[in-house]
C-alpha cells in the first residue's frame, strides 16, 4: 500500500472498531467527507453536521478501539489480502445504496468482477438432488450471458451455484461470512481455490475470522446488496436464506423464488416468500427478463465516471496512526501481488469484464442507449420475424439468416458452419432466443421463431 493507502485503511479500522458507530452511522460520515481519512481528520465536527451524538463522538476521540484496530491492521498486512475501502473506484456503487454498507471489504480474486451486474443465488445447504441441479443449471446460464453470479460459499446450493457461475465469463463471488482466507465449510476449499483464480471472494471480517453464527446474517445484505435481484432456489420456512430474501426487499432488489414440490418442507420456505411478493420463476431466462430494465440501467450507467473522493496524505490523521503498529513501518511487499489493491494490475482480466459487457449489451441481450462502451447499439424491434430477425450483431444476424435458410440446425453443426466454440454459440443463442428470433427444440436444435 502507498502511505494514502495505508491511512485511508487505518481510518476505516478507526470508524469500523469505534464503539457505538454502527455501519449506518458510518454512511452518513463516510458520504459527507468522501473518505475515511478525512472523516477522522475532522472527528471534532460530526456532532455540530449532525452525523454522530456528542456520546458517539467523544467515545471515539477517548479512542478505546485503537487495541482492536491495531491487531486488525497488523493482521491483514501480515497476509497481504487486498483492501478495498469507500473511495476506491472498485467498490460497488449498488453496495452504497444499502442502509448499512460495509466500510472496507477484503478482496481475494478479480476486482473486476465487481463491475459486472449480478444475481444472487441462495438456498438450503442440505438441498435435495432436485435443487442441486437446478441451482446448477440456473446458474450456469446465468453466467454464460455474463452474469455474475452471487453466494455465500455454504454447502449445497451456494455450493451449486458457485460451480454453475465459474463455468461461464459472469464467473462468480462468493461473500464470506469468515476471514477471507478461512474455508468454511472445509468441503469448499476446491471451490475457494478455483474462486481465488477465476473469481473473487469478499468479507467483512478480517483474516482469521471463525465461522461465527452472528456473523452470517451480516454477510446476507453484502450478498443481496452487490446484486441486481435475488434467487431463492431451495429453502424452508426457517432458512437463512429467506433472512437474505428479506434483506433484498428492504434494499429494492427484486426477489425470485423457484417452486418445488408442495409435498417437500425444503420448499415451503419458496412458497412462502412467493405468496409474499417473490416472483415465481423456472430458470435464467424469467429472471433476465424481468431484469431487464435493471440491467439496462446497470450497463447505461456502468461507464460514467463517479465522484470518488483522492487519497492524500492528511496530517491529523497520519498522528493518529500507531506508533509503533506495523502502520508506522514501511511498506511490506504483497505475499500474494495477484491480491493487492496498491499495484497497477489491479483492475485483473479485463477480458471477462469487456466480455459480460458483450454479452449483456453489445450482443444485443438489452437494447442500450449508445455508452462509450456500446456506441452503435440499435432501438428494440418488436414483431420479429425470420425474414427480419431483431439482431444487433453481424454475427447474430448471420445466424439467424442461415436457420432461415436451412431451416432445424444442431448447434454443433452452426459451431462448425461458423467456427466458433460451443459456449460462445450456445451464448448466442440464449440472446437470440430471449429476444424472440430463435426458438429452441429438443436434442439441441434450433429453428427461426
Amino acid at each position: 500500500m502507498t502511505d494514502p493507502q495505508r491511512q485511508e485503511f487505518w481510518a476505516s479500522l478507526c470508524l469500523k472498531h469505534a464503539p457505538g458507530l454502527g455501519p449506518r452511522t458510518s454512511k452518513k460520515i463516510l458520504e459527507r467527507f468522501g473518505c475515511a481519512a478525512k472523516a477522522v481528520e475532522r472527528a471534532r465536527s460530526w456532532h455540530d453536521l449532525g452525523l454522530a451524538s456528542s456520546t458517539q463522538v467523544q467515545a471515539f476521540l477517548a479512542e478505546s478501539w485503537r487495541k482492536n484496530a491495531e491487531e486488525e491492521l497488523a493482521t491483514a498486512e501480515d497476509k497481504g489480502i487486498a483492501v478495498l475501502p469507500w473511495p476506491d473506484a472498485r467498490y460497488p456503487e449498488r453496495l452504497r445504496e444499502i442502509p448499512d454498507p460495509p466500510v472496507f471489504l477484503y478482496a481475494v480474486g478479480d476486482l473486476g468482477l465487481l463491475d459486472n451486474p449480478g444475481v444472487a443465488m441462495v438456498g438450503s445447504r442440505d438441498s435435495t438432488r432436485y435443487g442441486i441441479e437446478l441451482a446448477h443449471r440456473i446458474a450456469t446460464d446465468l453466467s454464460g450471458t455474463g452474469v455474475t453470479v452471487v453466494s455465500g460459499l455454504a454447502y449445497g446450493i451456494d455450493r451449486e451455484a458457485h460451480m454453475g457461475g465459474l463455468t461461464g465469463p459472469g464467473s462468480s463471488i462468493a461473500v464470506m461470512g469468515t476471514g477471507p482466507d478461512l474455508i468454511y465449510p472445509a468441503s469448499n476449499r476446491d471451490i475457494w481455490r478455483e474462486l481465488s483464480e477465476k473469481g473473487l471472494i469478499l468479507s467483512e471480517f478480517p483474516p482469521g475470522t471463525k465461522p461465527l453464527a452472528s456473523n452470517f446474517p451480516l454477510r446476507n445484505r453484502i450478498i443481496s446488496g452487490l446484486s441486481l435481484g435475488v434467487l431463492v432456489v431451495e429453502a424452508t420456512t426457517k432458512s437463512g436464506s429467506l433472512i437474505t430474501a428479506r434483506l433484498a426487499m428492504e434494499q429494492g432488489r427484486e426477489v425470485f423464488a423457484v417452486p418445488g414440490p408442495v409435498s417437500l418442507p425444503s420448499y415451503r420456505g419458496c412458497h412462502e416468500i412467493i405468496n409474499k411478493g417473490a416472483k415465481l420463476v423456472h430458470g435464467a431466462e424469467e429472471i433476465l427478463v424481468e431484469l431487464k430494465p435493471q440491467l439496462e440501467a446497470f450497463l447505461a450507467n456502468r461507464g460514467l465516471p463517479r465522484p470518488i473522493a483522492r487519497l492524500t496524505p492528511a496530517p491529523e490523521q497520519a498522528r493518529l496512526l500507531p506508533g509503533a503498529s506495523p502502520a508506522s513501518r514501511a511498506p511490506k511487499r504483497s505475499k500474494t501481488p495477484r491480491a493487492d489493491s496498491g499495484q497497477p494490475a489491479a483492475p485483473a482480466k479485463p477480458k471477462r469484464v469487456s466480455k459480460g459487457q458483450r454479452l449483456l449489451a453489445a450482443e444485443g441481450i438489452l437494447p442500450l442507449t449508445p455508452s462509450p462502451l456500446n456506441e452503435a447499439t440499435p432501438p428494440p424491434v418488436t414483431g420479429s420475424s425470420p425474414s427480419a430477425p431483431t439482431t444487433s450483431t453481424p454475427f447474430e444476424t448471420d445466424v439467424a439468416g442461415h436457420l432461415a435458410a436451412m431451416g432445424a440446425t444442431h448447434i454443433d453443426s452452426l459451431c462448425r458452419v461458423f467456427g466458433r466454440d460451443a459456449s460462445e454459440m450456445s451464448r448466442t443463442m440464449v440472446v437470440l432466443e430471449l429476444k424472440g428470433v430463435v426458438r429452441r427444440l429438443p436434442g439441441g436444435y434450433y429453428l427461426t421463431a
